[in-house]
Order: structure tokens, then C-alpha cells, then sequence
């Protein structure tokens, strides 16, 4: 079972095992705010419930922690697995400016492409083959982007992640 973790501020910061998140409310640096009330856990001393979702006692401060990292994966996720091109399925991923004119490997500059559409425009750009994009790259937002583990949500969580939204 996964534990939501809340920053002080009510906003997500990571989802940790229950393991972990029993740890820092035994520790008092975590207060629990909604747990599962048909399997505690038993200790040496007491029983807990476990913990669904946590808050931390002071604020972290993440400098940077809003940035996305590119992954091709993300790339694709952030595209619906559809060519930026054709529209078809999509299992690869296309630099827009090519890296061999100094394009980067940045959100604006990676879309999700089909086999067929990037063998075709190959070290061009969309220009250049009189190609437009079907929707402007740009980098991924909202909570499920920036709270790690946060794909497979617990409804519970809900709430605390449109906060951050």
C-alpha cells in the first residue's frame, strides 16, 4: 500500500510506502491525515492504522522540484502515444529541430512520432518538409507531472491533488 505525502503547505510532495510513512508519524515529523481503518499494523507496543495520507510537521522546500525531467516515456505519455505529424500510433519520439543543427533535448523540442514519419523526415526539419505539427510541444503540467507515483492515485487522494493543480 502507497502513502500520499503532503508538504506543510497541503501540497503533494511524493508517494512513499506505508513502511516509510509510519516512520516519519513515529518520529513526529509527519501527523496523519486519513488512514485505512481495516489493516492496522501491529507493533511490539500498539496497533496503527496505516496511513493513507500524511502531512509534514515543517515545510521542505524543493528548489526545482516543479521541473519535470525529459524522458521518452514522458514524451510520449505527454503526446497520447499520436504522432505529431500523421496522427497514427506512435512508438518513437522525434526531435523537431534535429540535434545535428543543435536542437536539444528539451519538452519544446521532443514530440512522439511514428516509425513511418521519422524515417521519412530524418535529419530535416517540419519546415523543410512542408510538415506541421499538429500541436505546439511544451512541457507537462499538473499534479500527476510532478508528484512521483501519483499514476496509479488512491481515490483518497483525490482531494489533496486538485490542491496542487
Amino acid at each position: 500500500m502507497r502513502t500520499l505525502v503532503l508538504n506543510a503547505g497541503y501540497e503533494p510532495l511524493a508517494v512513499v510506502s506505508f513502511r516509510r510513512a509510519l516512520v516519519l508519524v513515529m518520529n513526529d515529523k509527519a501527523t496523519v491525515i486519513e488512514h485505512v481503518e481495516d489493516d492496522p499494523v501491529h507493533g511490539p507496543c500498539r496497533v496503527y492504522d496505516r496511513p493513507a495520507v500524511i502531512i509534514l510537521t515543517r515545510y521542505v522546500r524543493l528548489p526545482g522540484a516543479r521541473r519535470v525531467p525529459v524522458t521518452r516515456r514522458g514524451v510520449l505519455r505527454r503526446d497520447g502515444f499520436h504522432c505529431a505529424y500523421c496522427g497514427g500510433s506512435a512508438g518513437t519520439i522525434d526531435h523537431v529541430m534535429p540535434r545535428s543543427r543543435g536542437g536539444s533535448d528539451s519538452w519544446e523540442n521532443l514530440v512522439a512520432c511514428c516509425q513511418r514519419c521519422n524515417n521519412t523526415k530524418g535529419n530535416r526539419t517540419p519546415q523543410e518538409m512542408s510538415w506541421t505539427l499538429r500541436f505546439a510541444p511544451h512541457p507537462p503540467h499538473g499534479a500527476h507531472w510532478s508528484v512521483r507515483g501519483t499514476e496509479r492515485a488512491d481515490p483518497c487522494w483525490e482531494p489533496y491533488l486538485a490542491l496542487a493543480a
